[in-house]
């Protein structure tokens, strides 16, 4: 494992929540990104999704489902839970309270905009 990784993970291997640092003018970043936005927004409107349900969702790869989920999940915004239906691997995704005021906060400031973007 590279250093910077160790650096990362607690002694129990889990990987530390980043801290939330947002700027109240400006949406945040962290679920601005399409994928994660549609990750978010997914999972808004259901209560667990898959790994492959949100890939076949967002027609995108297994990478980027991946890479763009552990960004939210460090963020505290999603849960993720692996199990074993016998012995084929399942990763069920879940979105958190944090994550739900989330993207409250990021609809709420959108709807803003529109309606300044309106009025002007």
């Amino acid at each position: 494992m590279a250093k910077s990784s160790q650096a990362r993970r607690s002694a129990e291997g889990v990987v530390p929540r980043l801290p939330i640092r947002q700027d109240a003018d400006q949406p945040d970043r962290l679920i601005h990104e399409r994928v994660r936005m549609g990750i978010v927004s997914a999972l808004a409107v259901n209560e667990c999704l898959s790994f492959p349900e949100i890939r076949r969702l967002l027609n995108t790869t297994d990478g980027n489902v991946s890479v763009h989920a552990r960004k939210l999940e460090q963020a505290g915004y999603i849960s993720c839970t692996k199990t074993f239906d016998g012995r084929v691997p399942r990763t069920e995704y879940r979105l958190t309270a944090a994550g739900r005021k989330a993207l409250d906060r990021y609809l709420t400031h959108m709807e803003a905009l529109i309606k300044a973007m309106r009025e002007s």
